[in-house]
């Protein structure tokens, strides 16, 4: 039994194994699906989740090197917090945590993303509420020289939420992504703490 994962975690994985039946993906992207279907209880994300090709191997590198997490909001903070306090112990912060004003025309959220973009343009950035923000880290990256690490993307929502995903699609950057209007802040969660797991089995 892994000791990062609780008793009743193993149990809820052995039922999913159950009733996943048949499926393509690798053993570290099914690690990485069946923790969003124990956070979600909804067996759609194993169709909605979609890898980059270099995506896991370049997150689990920058976890292991203690690179900088960078969220949108404070719950996916609070949901990664204990298992990288547990393991590497990078840096987190929450992008609507660094600006206190709003600059003209953007949120928080867009505001703080792109000044902590500024200084860790190298972070692995993690989205599971705020499409805005995903948008402007997209529009960021058109031109840039310093990519991050890993981009995950799964705002939940009707507003925006299909169209910064698929933004991100054609962005040029590692990701996991999480297609149509699902997502969510567990969602993000699940996946940067399923990488964390990954990393430190590997270390």
């Amino acid at each position: 039994m892994n000791p990062l994962n609780h008793p009743i975690l193993e149990q809820s994985f052995a039922i999913i194994n159950q009733e996943i039946g048949e499926h393509t993906f690798t053993a570290d992207e099914y690690a990485i699906v069946r923790r969003v279907i124990h956070s979600t209880a909804d067996f759609e994300f194993a169709k909605l989740i979609d890898f980059s090709p270099e995506a896991i191997t370049s997150g689990i590198t920058a976890i292991q090197n203690k690179i900088p997490i960078i969220t949108d909001v404070g719950m996916v903070k609070q949901g990664i917090t204990g298992m990288v306090s547990k393991t590497f112990g990078n840096p987190v912060m929450a992008a609507v945590e660094q600006a206190s004003v709003a600059l003209p025309g953007k949120t928080r959220t867009e505001t703080g993303l792109l000044s902590c973009y500024q200084q860790f343009p190298e972070a692995i950035y993690v989205f599971g509420n705020a499409p805005t923000a995903l948008l402007a880290l997209c529009a960021e990256l058109q031109q840039a020289s310093v990519k991050p690490a890993l981009v995950i993307g799964a705002p939940v929502g009707f507003i925006s939420v299909v169209e910064a995903k698929e933004t991100l699609a054609k962005t040029p950057v590692p990701q996991i992504r999480i297609n149509g209007r699902k997502g969510g802040s567990p969602v993000a969660a699940a996946i940067l703490n399923a990488l964390i797991v990954l990393g430190w089995e590997n270390s």
